[in-house]
């Protein structure tokens, strides 16, 4: 047909017409007939709309990143050959407060699944309501045992199962119309996860949320758990699909043979492929090789199996979400705020060496995508910035302006009894005055997590339970008042302990129990309390916070024009705290600890013209002017004697 015999309408209808067949034939919805993902046990495979089907897929959880990243991040994740993603569902992040809830921004589940479909991405997700991931509480809201102290979770606790079908009430009707029955991209959905790692071992619990999983799924997408090789005996679940997960090892098949003890048939699937591993604070960066994780890939794509990498995009443990493990000195381990895992695609999303090496060994098995690599997106560096002084959240004014309450009790009691998630609690209380004037020692029991210890608002020093120190000698001359300021570093995420902050025991001087406690809640949760608290006392320094904790700074700083690329926050010369750009919070920063120096900084919360920039500093005093820098690189390795640090998983 030439142009010249149709009509300017005609001719733009038909042009929409292709381009809308070619939208849905490039849709991973697309099927012939009846759309479903099933398990073929017989000849030990997958079944995509009655096909055989197998996968190499990639985590990435959409609550680590900001939504105007996830379509580049899913991009580059279908260039490097993959055909699935993968995703936690985060309880918290949709439930913060119970009975309020969140589906927007970095929320917008079903926005993700939408672009991961357009994609061309088939979606696994991961519901829990347990998932671990290095995110505070496993994924739990907090609220959960302000409501319950005595909950025990994952297990058949009559209150946490009403809760978990509350959620999933909530939860599930969202997720239905994306499963592939339905002709959505969700081809798999999970119960629970690496059950077989929990104490509890409550088979009771496990048939329960199987059942009420699959009252929503039904037919419509495959159920699966995954767990180590070794503890399949309590996380399996019969009539459901078992999955593993291991890292790079010589012989995969010695842990397939283990699978098969308990799963006879069936395809193989390794649901959390270790390309990279998780860091504490005062580690050295995790770096993995990338030499045995291709060489173990290519043998489990060899046997047949599917594959998901556990991490290929990480991200950010943006905010107060970061979790912690119970090891080291004081049974505290405090995840960092990156998420970087030393994956495929780091922080930023852009794609690494490992990338490269991993996609070559991909394209061996599957089709080429057609899809271009996205390329490295550009980095700026921002002159250094000044900031101004706010005094410090001991004095008045701050715990007018940002303390949410005050609560008098005999006992210092936890942030969950005061229904606080995040931030510091201020626990006050007079010193006796017959208290030996001399040194005496303060020894505070049950500390969880850190302690900035103040005599009369001058700040004396740290306790901390990381490092298994809860006493320290003071000298108290003609002091009369006691201040610890408590900071919350996150609730453990492995093994769920319920794991309460605050001062969950005795404080003691001298021997002596110190009883009437005065407390204050700093959640830090509300920027907008803090840029009131900073409008209402702009310039302000008052004398009496000058020798304490948890000071407070301000500037701002100009970007002249567009494009906006991202950047990263440079806290050296700082020693610990968090930082707020344009009221958007970045997370924990730790330099003196290190690993990781440098804050990840979206382009996505800066803008044109004038920015602001908010810092906590939790306990260095910062002599003469006060500067933080910004640069286009990340530092993540900064205890720089363990650079070139290698482990194995």
């Amino acid at each position: 047909m030439c142009i010249n015999d149709i009509s300017m309408s005609q001719l733009i209808y038909t042009l929409l017409l292709l381009l809308l067949v070619v939208a849905t034939f490039g849709k991973t919805r697309a099927c012939n007939e009846t759309c479903s993902f099933t398990v073929d046990y017989e000849h030990d495979t997958f079944l995509l709309d009655g096909k055989p089907f197998r996968f190499v897929s990639g985590s990435f959880h959409y609550f680590r990143a900001l939504p105007g990243s996830w379509r580049h991040i899913l991009r580059s994740m279908r260039a490097a050959g993959l055909n699935v993603v993968m995703t936690y569902i985060e309880w918290s992040t949709h439930e913060p407060k119970e009975g309020i809830y969140n589906w927007d921004g970095i929320a917008n589940l079903e926005q993700f699944i939408r672009i991961a479909e357009e994609e061309n991405l088939y979606v696994i997700l991961r519901p829990g309501p347990y998932i671990c991931a290095e995110r505070d509480m496993g994924g739990f809201p907090y609220w959960l045992l302000t409501k319950y102290p005595n909950m025990k979770l994952r297990t058949s606790d009559a209150d946490y199962l009403r809760e978990v079908e509350k959620w999933y009430g909530v939860l599930m009707p969202r997720i239905k119309k994306h499963l592939r029955g339905q002709g959505g991209p969700v081809i798999m959905v999970s119960i629970e996860n690496e059950y077989g790692s929990f104490s509890a071992c409550d088979h009771r619990y496990l048939s329960f949320l199987k059942n009420l999983t699959e009252s929503y799924v039904q037919n419509d997408a495959v159920l699966f758990t995954n767990d180590g090789p070794e503890l399949l005996k309590c996380g399996r679940i019969p009539g459901v699909l078992a999955t593993l997960d291991f890292g790079a090892v010589d012989n995969p098949d010695l842990y397939w043979q283990m699978l098969r003890k308990y799963q006879p048939r069936g395809p193989l699937m390794n649901a959390e492929y270790y390309p990279g591993w998780l860091t504490h604070w005062t580690e050295p960066m995790a770096r993995v090789p990338v030499g045995p994780v291709a060489d173990t890939l290519r043998t489990m794509l060899s046997s047949g199996a599917s594959v998901n990498f556990y991490m290929f995009f990480g991200g950010t443990n943006f905010g107060f979400t970061a979790g912690a493990n119970d090891g080291g000195p004081g049974k505290f381990q405090a995840d960092i705020t990156s998420y970087d895992y030393d994956a495929p695609l780091d922080e930023a999303g852009d794609p690494t060496s490992k990338y490269y090496t991993l996609r070559s060994v991909i394209l061996e098995y599957f089709s080429d995508p057609d899809v271009p690599v996205p390329p490295r997106l550009p980095k700026m560096s921002l002159p250094s910035v000044k900031l101004n002084r706010y005094g410090s959240l001991m004095s008045n004014e701050a715990r007018q302006a940002l303390g949410y309450y005050t609560v008098f009790s005999e006992r210092t009691v936890s942030f969950e009894a005061l229904n606080q998630h995040s931030g510091f609690v201020l626990y006050e209380a007079t010193i006796p005055s017959d208290s030996n004037r001399n040194a005496l020692l303060l020894k505070v029991q049950g500390l969880r997590d850190r302690a900035y210890v103040h005599i009369d608002n001058k700040f004396i020093g740290v306790l901390s339970r990381d490092t298994a120190t809860d006493s320290m000698s003071v000298k108290l001359g003609q002091s009369k008042r006691l201040q610890l300021l408590v900071e919350n570093q996150g609730r453990i995420n492995y093994n769920i302990a319920n794991d309460f902050k605050g001062i969950l025991g005795f404080v003691t001087l001298g021997g002596n129990e110190i009883l009437n406690w005065t407390m204050t809640g700093f959640p830090l949760d509300e920027y907008s309390l803090l840029q009131n608290y900073v409008d209402r006392y702009s310039g302000y320094d008052v004398e009496t916070s000058r020798n304490a904790a948890a000071r407070i700074f301000q500037g701002t700083f100009v970007i002249h024009s567009q494009p906006i690329h991202d950047t990263y926050v440079d806290p050296t010369g700082w020693e610990k705290g968090l930082i707020f750009i344009n009221g958007f919070n970045l997370g924990r920063y730790w330099p003196v600890a290190g690993p990781q120096v440098t804050l990840y900084v979206p382009r996505h919360i800066l803008r044109e013209g004038i920015n602001t920039i908010l810092v906590i500093e939790y306990q260095q005093e910062i002599q003469g002017d006060a500067i933080i820098a910004f640069t286009d690189q990340p530092k993540l390795d900064g205890l720089l004697p363990f650079n070139n640090f290698l482990i194995q998983k």
